[in-house]
């Protein structure tokens, strides 16, 4: 099956979109970008490549009429199966990497009882993992260090008052572990962790486990080949392509944003280091643009400093945001000072609801001194980029909206952070179309043509003895 694709590399997270040879998504990946460039953007194709597989297999078995009405449940639970079985590999592999910070000799007398502490939280995480990804069960985040991170300080937390090590002492342990645990690519290959996970879902299928597991084989062997790739974003700098497969973020935004909403004319973009304004014509074409990269106030990096001060993770600060009952007037946005400033509104007895609300009006007040400059906002109006997630940045991009520019239809997708990468997919797309020699991307292509040629050299389908109950 030859594929384009298109990588975003962003400051915060790496996003990959796969397009079949008729221009259809078929496949998206993200991780963070947080460790590694060069690893987030493989690992983000891979997450791709992996959602190809399995609309490939949702279309296989929907073909063969295998589990009939059961097809959707099998499916959901599948897949949610697949992502704990992910999960459980990070976990081990988190265990690993702090029992190796404990081995350095660096916590004196503290040692033994922290390994005891990270026995006890990894254990518990383990034993809750089953009900993160049970299906009907609403995903917490999309990254392990999210997931994980929330569980581990919770825990953390509740060892220190029970007389157990200090809390900074246990939450260190996971921060200096998590950037290798990012780092590693999943050691089990995509037929492996399907076959652990069809396992998990066999009480749904019915007797029919060695037909689907025929399909499953079939699947898995199916070679992907990625025909061309473009690169795009904050560190496209570091993507291993040749020039003329790397396009400018703003390109790919605004074209992205045409293909998701295609009355398009303004779009803001709040990615985690930087802002994009940007005006595009009727077939998508950037016509003008402001960009703030200079500085983190009014990204999403702004945020994400918060959240460290108040031992969140990022996706918890719009719900708690919304909360709110008297907003907090913020005046500086200054991510230098946002610790201090953060603390020091807590100490004069504002509220944490109130003060984030006050600071996601803030970066959206810098978001529309951008869109001013370049232009307006013009209707359609798309938001993109990881802060459209936020709840609360939107509810405050629409009340200034309304304020500044009165009743604009403001669209936001539910997968406007892949916006970029979807722009990039489609300039590669047209590249094969108008003639460019089928390149892929050079090293990362051919690293990952090897691995995915290896991984899915008969290594045995999902059989009876995994598959079946």
């Amino acid at each position: 099956m030859n594929v384009c694709v298109g990588i975003d590399l962003g400051s915060t997270t790496t996003k990959a979109i796969v397009l079949d040879e008729k221009g259809r998504i078929v496949g998206r990946g993200i991780t963070n970008s947080r460790s590694n460039y060069d690893v987030a953007a493989q690992v983000a194709k891979e997450e791709a490549f992996t959602n190809v597989r399995f609309s490939m297999l949702s279309r296989a078995l929907d073909e063969a009429n295998v589990l009939g009405k059961d097809l959707p449940q099998f499916e959901i639970a599948l897949r949610r199966a697949f992502d704990l079985e992910g999960y459980l590999g990070q976990l081990d592999r988190l265990e690993l990497h702090c029992r190796e910070d404990l081995a350095q000799g660096r916590y004196g007398d503290l040692t033994l009882a922290l390994s005891g502490a990270l026995s006890t939280i990894i254990q518990r995480l383990r034993k809750d993992a089953p009900k993160l990804f049970a299906p009907g069960q609403k995903a917490r985040s999309d990254f392990f260090r999210d997931i994980a991170g929330a569980g581990f300080i919770e825990a953390a937390s509740e060892l220190a008052r029970a007389g157990g090590p200090p809390f900074d002492r246990i939450v260190g342990l996971f921060d200096r572990s998590i950037i290798p645990v990012e780092n590693e690519q999943e050691q089990r290959t995509f037929t492996q962790r399907l076959l652990a996970a069809c396992k998990r879902a066999a009480q749904l299928l019915n007797g029919d486990s060695l037909q689907v597991s025929k399909i499953v084989a079939r699947v898995a062997d199916t070679p992907l080949n990625p025909v061309r790739l473009v690169g795009t974003g904050y560190g496209r700098a570091r993507l291993p392509f040749p020039k003329d497969q790397i396009r400018s973020e703003i390109l790919c935004h605004g074209l992205g944003a045409h293909l998701m909403f295609p009355k398009t004319a303004t779009v803001l973009d709040i990615g985690g280091q930087d802002t994009k304004a940007i005006q595009v014509d009727p077939i998508g074409v950037v016509t003008s643009f402001q960009m703030n990269d200079r500085c983190a106030a009014g990204c999403g990096r702004y945020l994400g400093y918060i959240a460290d001060e108040m031992n969140l993770g990022l996706h918890e600060l719009g719900p708690l945001a919304m909360e709110s009952k008297h907003r907090v007037k913020i005046n500086s946005t200054c991510t230098v000072f946002a610790g201090a400033e953060f603390r020091d509104r807590l100490s004069a007895g504002e509220a944490r609801e109130d003060i984030l609300a006050g600071l996601h009006r803030a970066i959206i007040l810098r978001a529309m001194a951008l869109l001013a400059r370049s232009g307006g906002v013009k209707d359609e109006f798309t938001f993109t980029g990881g802060v459209a997630k936020n709840q609360a940045a939107v509810n405050a991009l629409r009340e200034l909206v309304k304020e500044n520019y009165g009743e604009v239809t403001l669209n936001i997708a539910p997968d406007s952070i892949f916006t970029g990468a979807l722009g990039a997919a489609t300039f590669a797309l047209r590249d094969i179309e108008a003639g460019a020699p089928s390149s892929g991307d050079q090293r990362l292509a051919a690293a990952g043509a090897i691995r995915d040629s290896h991984n899915h050299q008969h290594q045995g389908g999902c059989n009876g003895d995994h598959c079946g109950s």
